[in-house]
């Protein structure tokens, strides 16, 4: 199932490290903002940029987690390109806003952004 939640801080560093882009989307179940916005984030992820790897971290469950990565609300998506934080949004985010964020270093990390927005169906 897309996305992987992540259960423990050790995989998360390991991610972090091996993956290029990632997202890390922190969330709660009892959170009505997070499961509106987590299909909508996916979805941007699937159809705009697949090379972003994104996983899910419930902070409610996995509290250690939330806290070594300075995630104190719900819900908190941060952006990772080279094993470096970029970008870091919590609460109301807007799909547009996140869109913009990504686009520049994905753009230049992977510089297929136009080509995947030609392909059909994108």
């Amino acid at each position: 199932m897309y996305p992987a939640e992540l259960e423990n801080i050790e995989d998360v560093i390991l991610k972090i490290k091996q993956e290029p882009a990632l997202m890390l989307y922190f969330y709660s179940d009892h959170c009505a903002p997070c499961l509106s916005l987590r299909p909508k984030v996916i979805e941007l992820i699937q159809k705009e940029f697949p090379r972003v790897s994104m996983y899910l971290v419930n902070s409610e469950k996995h509290p250690e987690i939330a806290a070594a990565h300075h995630c104190f609300s719900n819900p908190t998506l941060i952006l990772y390109f080279d094993s470096r934080e970029y970008r870091r949004m919590s609460k109301y985010v807007s799909i547009s806003q996140l869109s913009g964020e990504i686009l520049r270093p994905y753009e230049l990390m992977f510089g297929d952004y136009q080509e995947a927005r030609q392909r059909p169906g994108f």
